[in-house]
């Protein structure tokens, strides 16, 4: 059985944030594999589905931003997850952007965090994923890989790194999965804009193809887009997704948006809002593309899931799966199953 997580998180929440994320990673990492999983592991629950050719285990993943150097895919693998979305990377290593950078807001069950894509870089990236013993071992598990831009690199010729990123993860990834929603890197979210976002999709297109002749498999790509978009934004890029072919749409990133934690600590602190705060713009996000998109087109759901009735609740807003990050760090890994279940349960009921 699990240890249950009430008894570690006061001791982490004792912790700066991002001290405490950093030292998880290190003893995920290092005990994953070894008699000390047992800990923290759950079994995975089989519920499959199939979307953009894949078939995943079942309907819960991690979202990217946890483990940004695919140290602990096998520790992830161990909770129960149907699948992994590892980064974001970017081609350069990058420190990101100055500590501290990274605030709990407890009483909203919240984070914010303005990390700036730190990561170690594409070659790092690269062997972290070769060395999963799960991937080695063919185990039944989706991995997503996701890819950014570097902080130093204009947003002009932003789409150079995007191809790098690309071309080196292509060969290791089931899906991938291209990050230009953070609000962390400066001007990144521009990309979402028409005109850049054709250009970025149309590039990204043409390059798959390209690889896809070369090494004989066609990855899926998805996009992942922010909370923060008016109506006809999302109109537009999901009209842009369909006609560059692009195989699905992750739903959403963080929010600049503060409403529902307003005069709490940290509250004004500038980055990303994730956690409970951003389940409903997220499912707004997830019904208009949904709306958009019509029933085919695979969506991930992201954002303020913290229990199984959120989860539920994403999938009934038109997501295909969902992905959890704010809600493992506030509830814990039993999340994972918890999640899992609800949803089978649910893909059930008429």
């Amino acid at each position: 059985m699990p240890l249950p997580y009430t008894l570690a998180r006061p001791l982490l929440f004792r912790m700066d944030a991002e001290a405490a994320h950093d030292l998880t990673l290190k003893l995920l990492a290092a005990t994953a594999g070894t008699i000390a999983e047992r800990t923290w592991a759950c079994p995975r629950v089989h519920d499959p589905i199939t979307l953009a050719g894949l078939t995943f285990p079942n309907r819960v993943g991690l979202a990217a931003g946890l483990d940004k150097n695919a140290r602990c895919i096998d520790a992830f693998a161990a909770m129960g997850f149907g699948f992994i979305e590892v980064g974001t990377v970017t081609p350069k290593a990058q420190p990101g952007n100055p500590a501290p950078r990274m605030f709990r807001l407890p009483q909203a069950r919240a984070l914010i965090n303005r990390m700036g894509f730190n990561n170690d870089g594409l070659d790092a990236f690269i062997a972290n994923v070769r060395r999963s013993r799960v991937r080695a071992a063919g185990a039944p598990l989706i991995l997503g890989l996701n890819i950014g831009k570097n902080a130093t690199t204009p947003i002009e010729e932003a789409v150079n790194d995007y191809v790098l990123g690309l071309r080196g993860v292509y060969p290791y990834a089931d899906y991938v999965s291209i990050n230009i929603s953070s609000p962390n890197t400066k001007n990144l979210r521009s990309l979402q804009n028409d005109a850049a976002l054709d250009a970025l999709l149309g590039t990204i297109a043409r390059e798959r193809e390209t690889l896809a002749a070369a090494q004989g498999r066609r990855v899926p790509v998805f996009l992942k887009i922010a909370p923060d978009l008016t109506h006809e934004q999302i109109g537009a890029i999901a009209d842009a997704l369909l006609r560059h072919g692009m195989d699905g749409v992750i739903a959403t990133n963080t929010t600049v948006d503060r409403n529902g934690v307003h005069g709490l600590p940290h509250a004004q602190e500038t980055g990303g809002l994730s956690g409970a705060p951003l389940k409903q713009a997220s499912n707004a996000v997830i019904h208009q593309l949904r709306a958009r998109l019509g029933t085919g087109f695979p969506i991930i759901g992201v954002g303020g899931i913290l229990s199984a009735a959120d989860a539920v609740e994403k999938i009934r807003a038109g997501a295909d799966v969902v992905q959890l990050y704010t809600g493992l760090i506030y509830r814990g890994p039993s999340l994972v199953m918890q999640v899992a279940r609800a949803l089978r349960a649910a893909g059930r009921t008429p």
